[in-house]
Formats: C-alpha cells, sequence, structure tokens
C-alpha cells in the first residue's frame, strides 16, 4: 500500500536546513534536514503521533495538523494544498482507471475547432502530461508533440527535445514539479506508477528530482529552444484550463509582436504549410 502522505513528509523534512527553522546545531548529524522529533516538537505534535503520520499508520490527521507541518517544512501555497490533499482519497482518484487516463481521452469538439483555427503553435495535454490533440505548428516546434506521446517521457528520453531546450536542467525540474502538482493524491494511479518507474529506470535525472517531492503550480512562462530550421526562440508559454475534461490544458505558444521570434514563428509556419502541402 502507498503511503504518499508520509513519503512527501520524509522527503521534505529533509531539506529544511534545521538553523533556519530555529533548530540549533551541535556536532555531527547523520540525518540531512530536521530529525521527526524536531518536526513535531516545531508543530506542536508528539513525536510518537508525528512517527505514525510518516510511517502511514494514521492516514486521516486533521487540517489543523496539516497546516502546522507545512509551516515547519516551509511549504508555500500550492505544496500546502497538494499536502492538505494527500491523506483522504478523492472521488475523482477512487474513480481512476487506465482507460480514463490514457491519451485518448474525448477533447471538446470547440476545443479541437480552436486548435485547428489558430496560426499559432498550440496542444492539448491532459492531467498526466499526455498529448491529446495538436496543431502542425506545434509539431513543427517539438516533433515529439504528437497525440499519445507523454511530454514527461518526450522531455527526459527524447534527444532531440533536450537539444532543443538550452536551459534543460533548469526547466525539468519546473517540469516534475509541475507534474506532481497536477497529479495531486493520484500519485498510486497505475499508468503513473508504470510512467514514473519507467523515467526512473532510464534516467537518474528524473530520480532524483522525483525524489524531492517538490511541488510548484502549473503555469505558464517563458520557453526558449533552438530549432534547426529557424534558430532561436523565445517564446511564451500559456496554460488554459479546458472546462469539464478532467485537467486537460490548452498549451499555446505565442511571440512579442514584431519580434525577431515572431518573424521566426510566421517562417516556421510557412515552412510546415509547405511540407503538409
Amino acid at each position: 500500500m502507498t503511503n504518499a502522505l508520509g513519503d512527501y513528509l520524509r522527503a521534505r523534512r529533509a531539506q529544511v536546513d534545521p538553523a533556519s527553522a530555529g533548530i540549533v546545531v551541535t556536532g555531527i548529524r547523520r540525518t540531512p534536514g530536521l530529525r521527526r522529533e524536531e518536526v513535531a516538537t516545531l508543530a506542536g505534535i508528539s513525536a510518537d503521533y508525528y512517527l505514525r503520520l510518516e510511517q502511514g499508520r494514521d492516514r486521516n490527521p486533521s487540517p489543523q495538523v496539516l497546516e502546522s507541518l507545512a509551516r515547519v517544512l516551509g511549504l508555500d501555497a500550492t505544496a500546502t494544498a497538494y499536502l492538505l490533499g494527500l491523506p483522504s482519497p478523492t472521488s475523482r482518484r477512487r474513480s481512476s482507471s487506465p482507460a480514463r487516463r490514457t491519451p485518448q481521452q474525448r477533447v471538446p469538439v470547440g476545443v479541437l475547432q480552436l486548435l485547428g483555427s489558430l496560426t499559432l503553435p498550440a496542444f492539448v495535454e491532459s492531467r498526466t502530461f499526455d498529448v491529446l490533440a495538436a496543431n502542425p505548428l506545434a509539431h513543427a516546434l517539438y516533433p515529439s508533440i504528437v497525440p499519445g506521446a507523454n511530454r514527461l517521457r518526450s522531455t527526459f528520453l527524447d534527444p532531440e527535445d533536450r537539444a532543443r531546450n538550452p536551459h534543460w536542467e533548469r526547466d525539468v525540474a519546473g517540469m516534475v514539479a509541475a507534474f506532481r502538482a497536477s497529479l495531486g493524491a493520484e500519485v498510486g494511479d497505475p499508468a503513473t506508477v508504470t510512467l514514473v518507474g519507467e523515467l526512473s529506470l532510464a534516467s537518474e535525472h528524473f530520480r532524483e528530482l522525483w525524489a524531492r517531492h517538490d511541488v510548484r503550480p502549473l503555469a505558464g512562462g517563458v520557453a526558449e529552444l533552438e530549432h534547426p530550421a529557424v534558430g532561436r526562440l523565445e517564446l511564451r508559454r500559456e496554460k488554459l484550463g479546458v472546462g469539464d475534461s478532467d485537467g486537460q490544458l490548452l498549451v499555446i505558444y505565442h511571440a512579442e509582436p514584431g519580434s525577431e521570434t515572431a518573424r521566426s514563428l510566421a517562417l516556421l509556419g510557412s515552412l510546415s504549410a509547405v511540407e503538409l502541402g
């Protein structure tokens, strides 16, 4: 039986600097970060109760206890919300099934029509970063963006994807943290376990990032890439929620109007249209 709450608490306390938590450090500490009894004391709970939480023997702590632990562990609002969602199964997790989580999820017809009309690179992804639909320009931007592909898998295992990203090391850390935030308490879903296992075996870097249990919000941002046909592109990435879709996102890349990247993006669109023609 998985113990998502205990795994998360262990991972996060190992990353807290004792001095920043007000702990006076003397001698050699064999345990990285905070000790269990230190977390318990700072959170105002008994050491035995905290041990039960980490060992999975108590899976229903009160929100007040979890908020106290979040304060001690220095969690931000996103990570605190993630922690609060770990103990109790949600209706979504109870109803999870491999069929519902596959890339064949239904994308609303209106979203597909919008996708086809956009003159910008755009695609739809699931909560588990599976590509559900994509327009030709998104595929021209990243060949790995095709329905049925998984963006996390492509990012770590596709050499071409990595070669296009000059900030790969920085960006993958954020991507793994966003993946965990998107999953919430569903980290034990069979399809997710399979994906995480595959990436853990194939990539030491992924394995290390996953073990940190970092959680960051799914958000847009700046995306830079080196494209073999049109050179350096500096794009904005927007992630828009698709209503009534179990967490699907419409991802759109766009450039500053009149910029060199905007011109390069237009050229890429022309090249893509020629190839399709």
